[in-house]
């Protein structure tokens, strides 16, 4: 459901791109914005509205 596609190649600066099907479409340039992109995808699989249960939560 979700992609995270990353590019770094040997001497130039790293590109990231996290997609996913819940309308997730997110992307990184240089190296500490590609590292934390990849941090909140790994924390998206946990929120993502596709993959939790949304029956029977209360309302905020």
């Amino acid at each position: 459901m979700a992609w995270l596609h990353v590019v770094a190649p040997r001497g130039a600066t790293p590109t990231a791109t996290s997609k996913c099907l819940c309308g997730r479409d997110r992307s990184a340039v240089g190296r500490a914005k590609v590292l934390a992109l990849i941090t909140d995808h790994e924390a998206h699989r946990d929120t993502c509205p596709l993959r939790t249960p949304q029956e029977g939560r209360a309302a905020a």
